[in-house]
């Protein structure tokens, strides 16, 4: 999906769901905890500031034992179940957008035309003007460019 059939659709989804919530797990905690503990915290985060309480979660291959809900996790449950693929969508679009504000914030990384991962561009970036505050630096390629420019 590109990023502008995305957006749209992301707004659909706000407009016509009963319920929804994105939620974020910072830089740093994805250094504390690791990136699967960081991004259960960010899913648990979201479930818990949805307007109300659901019966049961659908989730993308992944259990979040923490919440006491019913749940079932499916791999590729983005492809074989709406309430994942939108779920998919909200995320997107919210990590895109505040990357775009990353972008003004610490100019010259790219971050509003690679989204986070890990591009060419992304790496000549982190090359050129070593990691940012807000850079993860558990990840090897960070760390690697936080090192060198000791």
């Amino acid at each position: 999906m590109t990023p502008r059939k995305r957006e749209h659709w992301a707004g659909v989804i706000r407009n016509t769901s009963i319920a929804w919530a994105v939620a974020v797990a910072s830089s740093s905690e994805i250094d504390t905890l690791g990136i699967l503990p960081a991004t259960h915290l960010a899913m648990k985060r979201a479930v818990e500031a949805l307007s109300l309480t659901p019966d049961h979660l659908l989730i993308d291959a992944l259990r979040l034992p923490a919440l006491g809900i019913p749940q079932t996790a499916l791999i590729k449950g983005d492809t074989l179940v709406l309430s994942i693929a939108a779920a998919s969508v909200l995320a997107k679009t919210h990590r895109d957008g505040l990357l775009v504000k990353l972008e003004s914030e610490f100019p010259g990384y790219g971050f509003s035309r690679h989204k986070g991962y890990g591009t060419r561009l992304h790496q000549q970036s982190l090359a050129e003007h070593g990691p940012c505050p807000e850079h993860r630096f558990s990840f090897a390629p960070v760390k690697s460019a936080a090192a060198s420019r000791l």
